[in-house]
């Protein structure tokens, strides 16, 4: 059998079936499901879930990395058929070369592309279906689109063939869309409203009538105004920001996770949603995921002071000493004269007492 004697590391989450029940499927064949990769991982599969979950560079990193170590690398669709659970559609006999020679598509891109089954087929042979989709892609690519926008627009369609009958577009945003006769629309068919319809002081109003709302209280009301702006403008991400603030002060914690979310996916750079997003997680007592988004509003944010506090405490209530004083050490350098600083001062203090070697009496 294909899978016997083999083991298994699935990268980010499965977006068709739940591990559970692929693991069991594995076993039965013989073969061996990880979390993920060990050093005994003969094959690596990325998860189609891992699109919402890692920036582009982190998973061209893990990719890289990967292939280095000379394990099998594996799409989603591609993992499935190889345990018999989907079959790939009929071929023709196309080669990767011969299909990356025709549609003037870099390798690397194509490989990541492949990764996470935005053609046909996920190895060769491949179809003529999948040299009008990477010549598509091409295109796209020329005009400015990352592979990861591409793979993540991609996922919203429900049949990748269809794709090919398409005009696909890429005008700046983070999202590919089809021209279809009736207007643009995403990939899953869902039409766009003409921003160019609507009256720029129609939005501008709508923001103001929210952050009105917000400022006085009515977080409920502000919310609702925020989606409704958000309807006509889905691609502003202080927008979802501002809503999700409004959601957790109402007590919608699960919507406001949610918005959180939708600003970070609009700009992964947004600090301030990072540290909310992580305020919040660590309220649900999910300190790990708390800890990592601190991390990341740090690693996006530079010397974001209120971030930096907050991991030094949330170490320190973790019981990590060492962690917690290197933080309110870090901290201490951008703020020195605040009743935060003194806090970090006391904290440090409090940290040496107890972890510093005291000298042995006389």
């Amino acid at each position: 059998m294909a899978v016997a004697g083999k083991t298994f590391g699935i990268v980010g989450p499965l977006a068709a079936y739940p591990r559970r029940l692929i693991a069991r499927e594995v076993e039965r064949q013989g073969g061996h499901l990880r979390r993920g990769v060990t050093r005994q991982t003969t094959h690596v599969v990325f998860g189609r879930g891992l699109l919402l979950k890692a920036t582009d560079a982190d998973i061209e990193a893990r990719f890289e990395r990967e292939a280095v170590f000379g394990r099998r690398l594996l799409s989603e669709n591609g993992f499935l058929r190889l345990l018999g659970l989907a079959t790939a559609p009929e071929t023709s006999a196309l080669p990767r070369q011969s299909l990356i020679d025709h549609a003037k598509i870099a390798p690397r891109l194509f490989d990541l592309l492949s990764l996470f089954d935005a053609f046909e087929h996920d190895s060769e042979p491949y179809s003529f279906r999948d040299v009008i989709l990477a010549r598509k892609y091409a295109g796209l690519i020329s005009s400015g689109a990352g592979w990861g926008t591409i793979a993540r627009s991609v996922q919203r369609s429900s049949h990748v063939a269809s794709l090919t009958a398409l005009s696909l577009h890429h005008e700046g945003s983070r999202t590919i869309y089809a021209r279809r006769a009736e207007g643009l629309s995403e990939l899953d068919g869902q039409l766009l409203l003409d921003l160019g319809a609507v009256e720029e002081a129609e939005l501008e109003e709508l923001f103001a009538q929210a952050e009105e709302a917000e400022q006085e209280g009515e977080y409920d009301e502000a919310a609702s105004i925020y989606q409704r702006y958000l309807a006509i403008d889905r691609t502003d991400s202080v927008a979802a920001f501002n809503r999700a603030n409004c959601l957790r002060a109402a007590g919608h914690e699960l919507d406001a996770a949610h918005d959180y979310a939708r600003a970070l996916k609009l700009d992964p750079s947004f600090a301030e949603a990072w540290f909310n997003l992580a305020g919040l997680m660590g309220e649900r007592g999910r300190i790990d995921t708390a800890r990592r988004y601190l991390q990341k509003a740090i690693d996006v944010g530079g010397d974001y002071a209120d971030a930096i506090f907050n991991l030094a405490k949330l170490e320190f209530d973790a019981g990590d000493l060492g962690e917690a004083r290197r933080w309110w050490k870090r901290y201490l350098e951008l703020d020195r004269d605040s009743e935060w600083a003194r806090t970090a001062e006391r904290g440090v203090q409090f940290v040496n007492l107890h972890l510093l070697p005291t000298a042995p009496s006389a």
